[in-house]
């Protein structure tokens, strides 16, 4: 059987190789039950840079093949030195499967991916706005409660505090461009046009959140508690939809 075409128009140039090579191991391990693969964030937008982004990727499968994902994790150091991350692994059925439980996560592959071979499964979703709504307001409070269970066991260290705003500004972001997708923003927009978008749909100014953003921003006390109250703002505005 002809293996299905590989493009990567769209892929930073610096990226082509690595993810090229990457390729051809999937589809070496995988063979015949490797039905694509899809890279999805700031690789699939112009917003990629290599110092600070991995190159995220949903590698979709016949069959959940173990012993082939063993095989693969064997090179996981090889492709996390070239920038790529390890894949998520689904099938079409658990794509399909999972748009009323896990919408975020399927919405911010929808609208900013690239893929590379194979069938684009994430074209066409059918989202349900009361599933990502309902998302929405559980990611809120599950990073509020996240970020009070690690402010406890950071025991006084501010320096750890930078590390938790880290951790959860990507979940932050994955919500709140859910939150602008129910505003009738159907595609996903950069981190601060995203911030713009929503300071001008809730007409609220989030500091914290911004800060968060700013890699070049302090990470301390102040700017935790800043980011604290932004998300319970958020809590409360969603709770109200």
């Amino acid at each position: 059987m002809t293996e299905p075409a590989c493009t990567l128009d769209g892929i930073p140039e610096l990226m082509q190789g690595p993810i090229l090579r990457y390729v051809q191991r999937v589809r070496e391990l995988g063979g015949t039950n490797t039905l694509a693969l899809t890279f999805f964030g700031a690789i699939a937008a112009a917003t990629f840079d290599a110092r600070r982004h991995t190159a995220r990727n949903v590698l979709v499968l016949a069959t959940v093949d173990l012993p082939m994902l063993r095989r693969l994790a064997e090179d996981g150091p090889r492709w996390g030195k070239q920038g790529i991350a390890a894949p998520l692994i689904m099938t079409p059925d658990y794509i399909t499967s999972s748009l009323d439980t896990f919408p975020l996560e399927l919405l911010e592959i929808h609208q900013r991916h690239l893929t590379v071979f194979g069938l684009d499964y994430f074209k066409s979703l059918p989202f349900n706005d009361t599933h990502i709504r309902l998302q929405c307001e559980r990611e809120l409070k599950t990073l509020l409660i996240g970020m009070r269970q690690a402010l406890l066991a950071s025991v006084g260290r501010e320096k750890a505090l930078g590390t938790i705003e880290a951790d959860v500004v990507e979940r932050l972001m994955r919500t709140l461009r859910g939150l602008l997708w129910l505003h009738g923003h159907k595609d996903g927009f950069p981190a601060l046009h995203t911030i713009d978008q929503l300071e001008h749909a809730t007409q609220r100014t989030f500091p914290g959140i911004r800060q968060a953003l700013d890699p070049e921003a302090r990470r301390d006390w102040a700017a935790f508690q800043a980011l604290y109250h932004d998300i319970d703002a958020l809590r409360a505005i969603v709770d109200a939809w």
